[in-house]
């Protein structure tokens, strides 16, 4: 097969990620396998794995008209026998020239933690759980498939030596380490984050602990900010924010404990690191054998009820800094879990089985879905260049910076 994979963008992230280990496994399995996408921090990331990188072009709009045309020109060049595209703005950019002119078959594969209306309702869609997956077929009229985020297991393993990241950052022997490998985003990341730091805070006062946030983003004045308040408050470095690291692999095998969510999470279990997972809204849960089975329905990620405080995180800390053995058998267990579930090995075999489905079969274009989904994004970028909806936007992140900044969460919107 022919494959070109465009992920959404090429900044460090997780489904970025995995979207350029599966592409790299598809290739070692014999196929031609190029990524497209805007240039960004992963490309040489994609080069390291051994792919063929096509630079797109940068337009703000999505879909992006010159994308469009350049996509369907580099599919009838090279001959592409499928487009495998993740999340909606790359799907669309793939349906209107490729697939819809060309007849190309797509792929597009949504980790987002909700199922996008703008993706037209007969393009095959992979989700990222089960209970995204059981949302999608409600309301989409093409096939649908879950595949949970892979883990290159034979890269991300317990033998990593995390000592090196620890003598870096100067964490003492009897620290309790503990880290989060994430962007500093404002959306799906900051609550989480903010919630960690306060947590260190709050266990500075009876434990020898250090938090280390690894990763970067439009968050990271804010988050700055409030780690050096509580560094100051008790005369001693207990959050630092060490930016972002291309291989993080080093931070997680030096973790003693790691808060995390999505393919994050599952990077830990593979270093044979215990978890607690984290969401939005006040979410965290310890990962073991009991908690699995909301981690397979819903995936490494939660929501919860926005309470004050990071209590419940702190107390589930705690019971793991005093349970050394509770520690080694979730690790032992995680590890176990994304060798036999989550491996990049497992992955590829569904996915080739996506594809070679895809191939016998011709694209469906409807008029009507093409229209709606035009529709669809264009009310987007028409609300996204609302100078009143900007404006909103902008008091609503600058009160979540405050917030960040202050000391106090999650943030009061009253008045917005």
């Amino acid at each position: 097969m022919r494959l070109l994979v465009y992920p959404h963008d090429l900044s460090i992230g997780g489904s970025q990620i995995n979207a350029i280990d599966l592409a790299a496994a598809v290739a070692a399995a014999g196929h031609e396998v190029a990524v497209y996408g805007i240039p960004g921090p992963l490309v040489s990331y994609i080069e390291e794995r051994g792919l063929r990188f096509v630079p797109a072009r940068r337009l703000r709009y999505r879909p992006a008209p010159s994308r469009i045309a350049q996509l369907a020109a580099v599919a009838a060049r090279e001959r592409i026998d499928l487009i495998h595209a993740y999340e909606w703005p790359s799907c669309l950019d793939a349906y209107y020239g490729a697939a819809a002119v060309l007849r190309v078959p797509l792929l597009c594969t949504v980790l987002s933690m909700s199922v996008m209306p703008q993706v037209p309702a007969s393009v095959p869609l992979v989700m990222g759980t089960a209970d995204l997956g059981d949302e999608a077929r409600a309301a989409h009229r093409g096939a649908v498939w879950v595949l949970e985020p892979p883990i290159d297991v034979e890269r991300d393993h317990p033998g990593i030596d995390g000592e090196p990241f620890r003598r870096r950052h100067n964490v003492a022997p009897d620290e309790f380490l503990i880290v989060a490998v994430s962007r500093l985003a404002l959306d799906l990341k900051l609550d989480a984050l903010v919630r960690a730091v306060d947590a260190a805070d709050l266990l500075a006062a009876r434990r020898r602990i250090r938090l280390i946030l690894v990763g970067d983003g439009p968050s990271r004045e804010a988050l700055d900010v409030r780690a050096r308040a509580v560094n100051a408050r008790w005369s001693r470095e207990v959050v630092t924010l060490a930016g972002a690291e291309l291989d993080p692999r080093g931070a997680y095998a030096a973790a003693d404990l790691v808060l995390g969510m999505g393919s994050s999470a599952l990077r830990a279990l593979a270093i044979g690191r215990p978890l607690i997972v984290q969401g939005e809204r006040a979410f965290s849960e310890i990962f073991e054998r009991e908690t699995l089975g909301i981690f397979l329905r819903q995936g490494f990620y939660g929501l919860a009820n926005d309470e004050r405080g990071a209590a419940r995180l702190a107390g589930q800390v705690d019971t793991l800094i005093d349970d050394p053995s509770r520690r080694d058998e979730n690790a032992a267990f995680g590890r176990e879990l994304v060798v036999r579930r989550f491996s990049l090995e497992r992955a590829v075999d569904i996915q080739l089985g996506i594809y070679r489905k895809l191939l016998a079969t011709s694209p469906a274009i409807r008029p009507r879905e093409a229209l709606r989904s035009a529709w669809l994004a264009l009310k987007i970028e028409i609300d996204n260049h609302d100078p009143r909806r900007k404006r909103r936007l902008r008091r609503r992140e600058d009160r979540i910076f405050d917030s960040t900044r202050a000391g106090f969460w999650p943030p009061s919107f009253e008045g917005l």
